[in-house]
This record gives structure tokens, C-alpha cells and sequence, in this order.
């Protein structure tokens, strides 16, 4: 039982010591709430000095959710919004899940959304750093 709660404890510093350092990614964020039906799109932005897992997963993805989460309560006076951060290393991987997001939101077929965007202008991630933790 010691020896499982020991590894455990070890587990989250073994994965923070597998982050990787990239030049660049490129991510994207969604906004909803559940008491409205308006959604919000960020632009596909690149971000330079981004961690990933060895699986080319964004490290930290929840600090970039809360930079958009952030900026919708604060700057833009809309609280308690669900927010999702999208992240590729490939410029057209990130075009093409773009496109996939939208396409539930836009469209002939969907009626029921009012799309927001928000412009690299006024909101852009910026990158965090996961290689001290």
C-alpha cells in the first residue's frame, strides 16, 4: 500500500519531466455557456515557445483555457463560460479542426448558434511556461 502511494506521488513529476520545448503551435479557442447560445471562435493563432508531451500534446492546456475563460469574464463581461483550447504543431492540422468545430456551429443545417469571433487583435494566448514544473 506505501509503495502505491509513493508511485503515486512520483507519477506527476515523471510526466512534467517528458514536456518538450517547441518553437511553435498553433491553437485556437471556443467559448460556450449553457445558459446561452452564444459561441465564441478565437482566430487560429501561433504561439512561439509552446511545451508538448512526447505525444505532441499541449502541456498546461488548462492555463491556456483559463487565458480565454479569463478574458471573457474580464474583458469582455461574460462569466462562467465553458472554454476549449485546440492545439496542433502544423498549421493545416489546426485549419482542418478549425473547419471540423465550425461546421457544428455554422452551416445550412444549424439554426440555433450565434457565432462570435474574437480577433488575434484582441485576444492571444500567450505561452506558458512548463518546464520548471
Amino acid at each position: 500500500m506505501a509503495l502505491a502511494i509513493l508511485l503515486l506521488a512520483a507519477a506527476p513529476q515523471a510526466a512534467t519531466a517528458q514536456n518538450i520545448l517547441v518553437p511553435k503551435a498553433y491553437l485556437f479557442g471556443f467559448a460556450a455557456s449553457f445558459n446561452d447560445s452564444t459561441v465564441f471562435f478565437t482566430d487560429i493563432q501561433t504561439v512561439d515557445s509552446v511545451w508538448v508531451t512526447k505525444k505532441g500534446f499541449l502541456a498546461g492546456k488548462s492555463n491556456y483555457s483559463y487565458q480565454l475563460r479569463n478574458y471573457c469574464e474580464q474583458k469582455m463581461d461574460l462569466p462562467k463560460r465553458t472554454c476549449v483550447v485546440v492545439s496542433t504543431l502544423k498549421r493545416k492540422d489546426a485549419e482542418k479542426k478549425y473547419k471540423k468545430m465550425m461546421k457544428k456551429y455554422v452551416g445550412k443545417k444549424v439554426k440555433n448558434y450565434d457565432v462570435r469571433y474574437i480577433s488575434s487583435s484582441d485576444f492571444h494566448f500567450e505561452p506558458v511556461d512548463m518546464g520548471t514544473e
